[in-house]
């Protein structure tokens, strides 16, 4: 059986030249692997960053994992200029055309710099509101609320850091993403050292060390970010180009694609937000087990989010060389490498789940919890990498309508819904709220894995 056999993918589609098998599972794995390692070492530091701060007590993963959500829902915005960049230079650099993709990147570090003073300023003066509505709890309410104030705070360099990072995947170069975000995430791990529990003379400061840990990570991303695009002989250059104001067409572009891709991110953030506030009023030792499961989902959700980034890269140059064929044999391929990744990590969660959770905490109720969750996220880990795959190929094709709907229906209402219905109603609790996850996940892969058979996205032009 072939891995990759373009007449039967793009059935129907007119083909040109391809190249070997081999050659085409080369430069799809060429363009992954650093950013399926780069999505990997950001949340093996989100899990340091847990094992660390869970040394504090349950009540402290509890707090981490409330400013999660809001964090997000502030990002939002930010996250969806960056599909739209991404979509947007990739097209460019398949087409040849740098300095619209370098206007295009120009324009929008303006306006991220604008939109973050805003973000940040709303964040920090009323983040204890915003935390109360997520539902934190007497003993989590305090500690939620200093690390949400530190880490909106430092959020510019954060969105910064993201925006140039979008771009460079966007032009193909993911292994100066997966640096950049490497050398800021051991910088954050090393500072968690320092500063939750007071190592080398450093103060003790608890959850807000750990906050400060992560802001200087970003500091750190940031500048490496900064540098990267100042380089004369990279495709994302600003120093290459005049004029901050990029053409006509790429500012349509990147309204049709952005406004689209903020609705899918607020409708993201909405469900994830109403999902978060449904299991922190089941309890502080249920939303710790909780947050101990959304880091090790988080864990294999970086193999499909770097098959995603991919995806983007991969089908917005196959799609400005006008070349649909391509696009859509190589999203094919990244679909298959997702499903390799699924069976290794399942395999791994299902066998060793509550060992795995030993390294978060030693309580009783927390690793109970984490054994029935280890167990569903081990089968819904399949649905969960191949639909952010096929998000990832549906993006890059700037089908974000269709991404923005399949959101609304599933993350926004199933998951929450479902999920509330089944921890209060009937009585389900905890496991009730996973078992909403993997009806969201399961919808979701199906909505998507139909629309790319289709391929209508291959028609859309930026």
């Amino acid at each position: 059986m072939q891995f990759v056999n373009p007449q039967k993918v793009c059935k129907g589609m007119e083909l040109g030249d391809f190249p070997s098998s081999g050659q085409i599972v080369k430069d799809a794995l060429a363009v992954a692997w650093p950013s399926v390692l780069e999505s990997f070492f950001v949340c093996l530091a989100g899990l340091v960053d847990t094992i660390m701060v869970g040394s504090l007590g349950s009540f402290a993963i509890a707090a981490v994992g409330l400013t999660t959500q809001p964090k997000f829902l502030g990002l939002a915005i930010f996250l969806s200029m960056n599909v739209a960049v991404s979509a947007i230079v990739a097209r460019r650099k398949g087409a040849g055309d740098q300095e619209s993709a370098n206007r295009v990147v120009r324009m929008v570090l303006l306006i991220t710099l604008g939109l973050t003073a805003v973000v940040s300023i709303v964040f920090v003066t009323f983040a204890s509101p915003i935390v109360r509505m997520v539902g934190s709890q007497a003993d989590t309410h305090e500690y939620a609320v200093q690390y949400l104030q530190i880490i909106m705070g430092g959020l510019g360099f954060s969105t910064v850091s993201l925006m140039l990072n979008a771009a460079q995947r966007g032009a193909g170069n993911t292994r100066i993403a997966m640096l950049t975000n490497v050398i800021s995430n051991t910088v954050n791990v090393v500072f968690n050292y320092l500063l939750i529990g007071g190592n080398f003379g450093f103060p003790a400061l608890g959850v807000r060390g750990a906050a400060l840990a992560t802001v200087i990570g970003t500091v750190c991303a940031c500048c490496l970010s900064l540098a990267s695009v100042l380089r004369s002989d990279g495709f994302i250059c600003l120093r290459s180009v005049k004029g901050w104001i990029a053409d006509k067409i790429s500012v349509k572009s990147l309204l049709n694609v952005g406004s689209s891709a903020f609705v899918e991110q607020l409708c993201l953030r909405v469900g994830f937000l109403l999902f978060a506030m449904t299991v922190a009023h089941l309890g502080t030792t249920q939303m710790a087990a909780h947050q101990i499961g959304m880091n090790m989902m988080s864990m294999s959700f970086s193999f499909g989010d770097g098959l995603s980034v991919a995806s983007v890269t991969l089908i917005g140059q196959s799609l400005g060389r006008q070349r649909p064929d391509m696009a859509k044999v190589y999203g094919n391929v990244c679909q298959k490498l997702g499903l390799l990744c699924a069976c290794l990590v399942s395999t791994a969660y299902f066998l060793f789940g509550k060992e795995i959770f030993m390294l978060f905490s030693q309580e009783t109720p927390i690793l109970e919890y984490g054994s029935i969750i280890m167990r569903i996220l081990s089968i819904t880990l399949f649905f969960q990498i191949e639909q952010v795959v096929l998000f990832g190929c549906l993006r890059g094709a700037g089908d974000t309508k269709f991404t923005a709907l399949v959101s609304l229906i599933s993350v926004t209402c199933i998951r929450p819904g479902l999920s509330w219905l089944l921890c209060y109603p009937l009585g389900v609790g905890l496991i009730g709220a996973w078992l909403g996850t993997f009806a969201d996940q399961a919808l979701r892969f199906l909505l998507t894995f139909f629309r790319f058979r289709k391929g209508q996205w291959t028609k859309i032009r930026l």
